[in-house]
């Protein structure tokens, strides 16, 4: 990676993000609030009250998603279990029962840039089929594999310019950064990434320089 963004914009850009994905469920949660203090109806005030419990949830997934993915969540150093993973993977997708996920990563420690390599590889791989679809998850000692299948799966264009380098840090933005910042973890771990694009199924590997 030759042009880098500065650790004060990637900062920016990456606290960006996150408030982006947040906006939705807070925004809802705000929302059933204001109904629950306006309307006296029990049948409105019902309905109130599943909307902020689904949004909350999802709020909760999103922040404990992106506190592992892009947050210290310990210390340096620090090992972490895919199985952890896993389950923040899981729970980011609870609600949307167009995605399935089938995680095989072995539920052992891993250094935590290759844990949070595997979670912002699972944020592209969502972005691969916005029509729904599957991802599956594979890792072993030398690799970390998601491979995403559904109707018309496809890396998206800004997402393929960022990943192989074509976008320059200069045109960085919110909705750019987070493949951007998965390229920092990829060399950050010591990987080289690949990018496989089929019919139907977009696979992303990140592989060891010596595998």
């Amino acid at each position: 990676m030759s042009e880098r963004l500065s650790d004060m914009d990637l900062a920016a850009l990456v606290s960006s993000r996150i408030c982006h994905d947040l906006i939705s469920p807070v925004g809802a949660i705000a929302n059933g609030l204001e109904v629950l203090a306006e309307n006296p109806d029990e049948e409105m005030r019902k309905v109130a009250i599943t909307l902020i419990e689904n949004s909350a949830r999802q709020a909760s997934g999103k922040l404990q998603f992106a506190r592992l993915a892009f947050g210290a969540a310990g210390s340096a150093g620090m090992e972490i279990a895919m199985g952890d993973a896993g389950d923040l993977a899981a729970s980011l997708i609870a609600d949307d029962a167009r995605v399935s996920l089938k995680w095989n990563a072995p539920n052992v420690t891993r250094p935590k840039a290759e844990v949070k390599l595997a979670l912002n590889l699972f944020t592209i791989a969502l972005t691969c089929i916005p029509r729904g679809g599957e991802i599956v998850v594979d890792a072993d000692d030398s690799s970390i594999t998601l491979k995403a299948t559904g109707r018309k799966a496809c890396l998206p264009e800004r997402t393929a310019r960022v990943l192989t380098g074509e976008e320059p840090a200069s045109g960085m933005d919110a909705h750019k950064v987070q493949p951007y910042y998965t390229l920092r973890l990829v060399e950050q771990a010591g990987y080289a990434l690949e990018i496989e694009q089929g019919e139907d199924d977009v696979t992303l590997r990140a592989i060891t320089s010596g595998a």
